[in-house]
C-alpha cells in the first residue's frame, strides 16, 4: 500500500514549526498519528535539508527504548544527542505517556515527582530544539498528554480519514469509494486489507480490544462492563437521533431490563468522548440564539467503527450520511451544532399553535455561520419543500446548504439555498466552505 498524504495535518505541523513549544499530536487509536509525525512530516524536513542526524526519534513503546521511559534517563539521552549548537535539532517521541513519573530524589517531599513534561519543558530552554510528541492508551489519553504542557504546547489533533484522503489513495474501482468508506470508515489500516472479513474483523477487534478495554482499565471500571457496551451500541445505532442520559435510562429500563441511572450514563458518555470516540453536539435555538441543554445528537468519530459495534446489521445510509457530514466538519475545524427554529401557526381550527423544526447542522467559526440540511433524496417539489421547511425559516443572510446523498449538478433555488451531492460537498465544497468561513 503506497502511504497516504495527510496534507491537511502535515500542514498544521509546517505552521508551528520552530514555535518554541510542544507539539502534541493527539487521536484516536490507529488514525496514523505516528506515520504523520515519523514519515510524513519527517520526509517534509529532509526535504528542507534536515538531516538524520539533527532529528532525534525515539519510540517509547518498544522493548529497546524501555530505560528511557525513565524521565532522567531520557533527558539524559536527548541532552546526549544535542550536540552542535549551530544545528536545529529535531526531538520526536512517540507514546510519550510510556514515561513514568518519579520521586524527586532531591526534595524529602514523597509527593515531588518528576514527569516527561518536567523534561520536555526543559529542552524548549535549548534554543536550538523543537519539540513533537505523541500519546495515547489505557494509562494515559494523547487528551491528557496536552494537558501536561498546559499553555506550553500546541495540539495537532488527528482524525481517521477524511474521504477526501480516502478517496486519493483508493485503489479500486472509484465509483465504489463512497460504499466502502460509508461501511468500514476510514481507518489507514483498512487501505491495505483486501478482503470484507478481514476489515470486518479488524474493526470489531480494534472496539472490543483496544477502545473498550481502554476506557475500562483508564477509568478503573470494575463492574457493569457489559453496559458499556450496550450503551454504545445503543448510541450507535441512534446516530443522527436526539436524546439524553434521562432517555437513555428508560431505553436500558424497558429494552434491556436493566436499571442504570442517567448520572452513571453521563459519566459513561464522557467516558467515550474523553476516549476519541463519540462527539456530541449541542441543540441551538436559532432564533431564540441560546443553547438548549438538552436533549443532544451522539455521532461516532469513524462510522466504520459505527457499523463494526452493530456488527454491520444496521447499514441506514440516511444516519450514516448525516454521520459522515458532521466528521467531516468537526475535523475541518468548525464548531457545529443542531439547530432548532420555533414558530407560530394556526391549526385547522384557527388555533394558535407552536412547533419545531430541525436544521440538522448549524456551522460557526468566529462570527460567520452556514446552516445544511443533510437530505438523502428529493425526488420531487412537496420533498423539497419539506427538507427546506427548517431552513427557509431562518430570517437572515448567511449561507444555506442542502446536502443530497447522489450526485446532482450543483443548484441554487428562489430562496437562494444551494443543494450539492455527498461526495461533491466531501470532495471539493468543503474545501471552499472552509475558505469562506
Amino acid at each position: 500500500m503506497s502511504r497516504i498524504e495527510r496534507n491537511f495535518y502535515l500542514t498544521q505541523l509546517i505552521e508551528k514549526r520552530d514555535n518554541g513549544r510542544v507539539k502534541v499530536v493527539t487521536g484516536i487509536r490507529r488514525c496514523g498519528k505516528s506515520v504523520l509525525l515519523f514519515d510524513i512530516y519527517g520526509d517534509y524536513l529532509k526535504s528542507e535539508g534536515i538531516t538524520d542526524d539533527q532529528m532525534i526519534v525515539l519510540k517509547l513503546d518498544v522493548a529497546r527504548n524501555a530505560r528511557y521511559r525513565n524521565p532522567l534517563e531520557l533527558d539524559r539521552y536527548l541532552r546526549d544527542q544535542i550536540t552542535d549548537t549551530k544545528k536545529r535539532y529535531y526531538v520526536m517521541l512517540d507514546e510519550i505517556q510510556e514515561v513514568e513519573p518519579i520521586p524527586n530524589p532531591w526534595l524529602d517531599d514523597e509527593n515531588a515527582t518528576i514527569g516527561f513534561a518536567d523534561i520536555l519543558l526543559g529542552l524548549l530552554d535549548i534554543k536550538n530544539v523543537d519539540v513533537y510528541v505523541t500519546g495515547s492508551n489505557s494509562k494515559m489519553l494523547s487528551t491528557d498528554v496536552m494537558t501536561e504542557f498546559k499553555d506550553r504546547g500546541d495540539e495537532i489533533h488527528v482524525n481517521p480519514l477524511m474521504y477526501k484522503e480516502f478517496y486519493s489513495a483508493y485503489q479500486g474501482d472509484k465509483s465504489r469509494a463512497w460504499a466502502e468508506f460509508v461501511t468500514y470508515g476510514g481507518l489507514p489500516r483498512l487501505m491495505a486489507l483486501k478482503s470484507d472479513r478481514e476489515k470486518s474483523q479488524y474493526l470489531h477487534d480494534l472496539i472490543q480490544k483496544t477502545y473498550l478495554t481502554d476506557v475500562i482499565e483508564r477509568n478503573h471500571i470494575q463492574k457493569d462492563i457489559s453496559v458499556l457496551d450496550d450503551l454504545l451500541n445503543i448510541v450507535a445505532s441512534s446516530i443522527g437521533s436526539l436524546t439524553n442520559p434521562k432517555k437513555l435510562e428508560k431505553t436500558f429500563a424497558t429494552v434491556k431490563q436493566t436499571k442504570i441511572d442517567d448520572a452513571t450514563i453521563s459519566i459513561y458518555l464522557n467516558y467515550f468522548a474523553e476516549a476519541y470516540l463519540l462527539r456530541q453536539a449541542r441543540q441551538y435555538n436559532i432564533k431564540g440564539r441560546k443553547y438548549i441543554n438538552t436533549p443532544q445528537k451522539y455521532f461516532l468519530t469513524d462510522v466504520g467503527l459505527r457499523n463494526a459495534q452493530l456488527n454491520f446489521r444496521q447499514q441506514e445510509e440516511t444516519h450514516l450520511m448525516e454521520n459522515v457530514i458532521y466528521n467531516e466538519l468537526c475535523v475541518r475545524g468548525f464548531n457545529v451544532d443542531v439547530g432548532v427554529v420555533e414558530y407560530n401557526y394556526k391549526d385547522e381550527q384557527g388555533k394558535s399553535k407552536r412547533t419545531k423544526l430541525e436544521v440538522d447542522f448549524v456551522v460557526n467559526r468566529g462570527n460567520r455561520r452556514c446552516y445544511i440540511q443533510s437530505a438523502f433524496a428529493i425526488p420531487d417539489e412537496v420533498k423539497r419543500l419539506q427538507e427546506t421547511n427548517s431552513l427557509r425559516r431562518i430570517n437572515d443572510s448567511y449561507r444555506k446548504i442542502v446536502v443530497v446523498r447522489h450526485h446532482i449538478v450543483p443548484w441554487y433555488d428562489e430562496n437562494g439555498i444551494y443543494y450539492i451531492g455527498l461526495e461533491d460537498f466531501c470532495l471539493g465544497y468543503i474545501d471552499e466552505l472552509d475558505n469562506s468561513l
